[in-house]
């Protein structure tokens, strides 16, 4: 495992410099000069090396040095720099004259020597697309040669026509293996046998990645012009984080990263044997709803038909996702949608049974945060359908029986229904007067009817804010109408987030999103806001895209 640990970290590092170099650098280049990007319409053809059991593999499909705007900030350089280091090799020197339209990086094998006995070792397998093969194997005979200089003890074996060279390296240091193979591609690989293994893919075309029936399904799906692909064999990704899933829906993924004139969608798209079904029928259009969403949301989402949410798609999607990443449902559900949980635990209710379950047409849900408080204000509006009016009369009931009362209240000539509780204040007066006590009102929430749409906000200010600014929704802002635009029609909808507005409020939420922020500095300092959404109307598949806006 020792021996293991840099060539690790030499991937992580590799793997960061690709997700900096594509999400981080991309748009300033694009904006500038188009023309000059140009990525694989192909695919990745390092493919044909990793075998179709491979858990994961990602392939940047662009020469980097394309994307040279980030040179303007010094972090190009320092990316290459920092990733070749250790090894004395100098990057313009040695691998920019050779380095080809590609870098794939990939999970070959769960257990190189697939003896359980001594642990778990992942084989890593790095494939450099060369455009010279002579000059890639001069590198190659270089990074050997100086690690031989260092101490470590070479080893030189031709298999199947390929000359593999791999080094016995000392405790402190990592093991390597290279190759250059054909005329096409450079290979590093953490062990020899992975080199081995990959060349017998390629001699054996029903072992690799492109035999496989998923991949090639998930292949049709990519749209033209992306930078950057992943493909996750997803039972696979479960069992090496240790998981047995519950229910396992999806079987593979793919993203790929597009470039747009305002920044970068994320399609991706999940791949299933059983027949699915979206929530509802999709929309062409966004929703009326979000008429009622005020433009200082921070979070807002939107779509149509609630009260089939937990048996589609997105609701499967969602039990196996969070259960591979979180090991459970609940973890993530707690950490996202707090003010939610709070709402829940407060009011004894359960939003499925007694809010989704009537929400047959449109619905619009935001946050709005608040630099003066912790918990967000929220917002939640639904179009009247049948049974509106029976769930509102429910909650009522529920208010009622928590002790809560409701009383009619007017705002800007809207009346409108509050949920209020009475509590008590003590003042100190002196010894002979006494204490003295004031009733308060404490408003925990309220529901007005406007056209067509019943809306429920958490205090009185949300709800003056959305009376008062009626022509400052949502959907009349600039940065959401191009969030929206750059994804599909039709849809199910959108989970927009305003990343400056919300930065706060997530982190706190999520702590490990700190250490995000820190890896992908240019990207987070550049993001905007992001807009998922699903689409498509294939019921063997859930396509989707995650549109990153980034600052001009």
């Amino acid at each position: 495992m020792n021996r293991q640990r840099s060539f690790i970290g030499f991937i992580v590092a590799g793997a960061i410099a690709l997700l900096v170099i594509v999400i981080a650098g991309f748009y300033w280049f694009f904006a500038k000069n188009p023309a000059n990007l140009i990525a694989s319409t192909s695919g990745p053809g390092a493919a044909i090396f990793v075998s179709k059991l491979s858990p994961a593999m990602v392939s940047l499909l662009t020469n980097p040095d394309r994307l040279q705007v980030l040179e303007r900030e010094e972090e190009l350089s320092k990316l290459k720099t920092s990733l070749f280091a250790k090894s004395g090799i100098d990057y313009k020197q040695d691998i920019q004259p050779w380095l080809g339209n590609e870098i794939t990086l990939a999970i070959t094998t769960l257990d190189i020597d697939r003896d359980p006995e001594n642990g778990q070792q992942l084989g890593y397998l790095l494939a450099l697309a060369t455009k010279q093969p002579e000059k890639s194997r001069e590198f190659v005979e270089l990074l050997f040669s100086k690690r031989a200089l260092a101490g470590a003890n070479l080893a030189v074996e031709q298999y199947k026509g390929v000359k593999l060279i791999s080094d016995n390296s000392q405790p402190e240091q990592d093991l390597l293996a290279g190759a250059v193979v054909g005329e096409g591609f450079v290979l590093f690989a953490n062990d020899p046998k992975v080199l081995r293994d990959a060349i017998n893919n390629v001699q054996a075309p029903d072992l690799n990645l492109t035999s496989s029936l998923e991949y090639q399904k998930a292949r049709k799906e990519l749209p033209k012009g992306g930078l950057a692909i992943a493909f996750l064999n997803l039972p696979i990704v479960a069992k090496w984080q240790g998981l047995e899933l519950p229910e396992q829906t999806y079987n593979s993924e793919i993203i790929s990263l597009v470039l747009n004139p305002k920044g970068l969608l994320a399609e991706t798209t999940f791949l299933t044997s059983l027949e699915i079904f979206p929530p509802s029928p999709p929309l062409s259009k966004p929703v009326g709803a979000l008429q009622y969403i005020p433009a200082s949301a921070g979070l807002a989402i939107s779509g149509s038909n609630l009260n089939n949410l937990a048996d589609s798609d997105l609701a499967k999607l969602w039990k196996q996702a969070t259960a591979t990443i979180y090991g459970s449902e609940e973890d993530v559900v707690a950490r996202l949608a707090k003010p939610l949980v709070d709402v829940q635990k407060r009011w004894g209710i359960n939003l499925p049974e007694d809010i989704f379950s009537w929400v047959q047409g449109e619905y619009a849900i935001a946050l709005l945060p608040d630099k003066e408080q912790i918990t967000p204000h929220w917002i939640f509006v639904v179009e009247k359908s049948e049974g509106v009016e029976q769930g509102v009369a429910r909650l009522d009931a529920i208010a009622s029986s928590n002790g809560l009362s409701i009383n009619p209240l007017t705002i800007d000539k809207q009346k409108i229904s509050a949920w209020t509780e009475l509590t008590t204040a003590t003042k100190k007066t002196d010894a002979k007067e006494g204490a003295s006590f004031s009733i308060e009102t404490k408003v925990l929430g309220l529901h007005t009817t406007l056209g067509n749409y019943e809306i429920f906000t958490s205090d009185l200010e949300t709800m003056d804010e959305i009376l008062t600014t009626k022509d400052n929704s949502i959907i009349d802002n600039p940065n959401f109408k191009d969030s929206i635009a750059a994804i599909p029609l039709p849809n199910q909808g959108y989970i927009y987030l305003d990343w400056i507005k919300s930065q706060n409020l997530l982190e706190r939420q999520v702590p490990i999103l700190k250490l995000a922020e820190v890896l992908g500095k240019p990207f987070f300092d550049n993001l905007r806001s992001l807009t998922v959404s699903s689409y498509g109307t294939d019921t063997r598949s859930l396509k989707g895209g995650v549109f990153f806006k980034l600052h001009k």
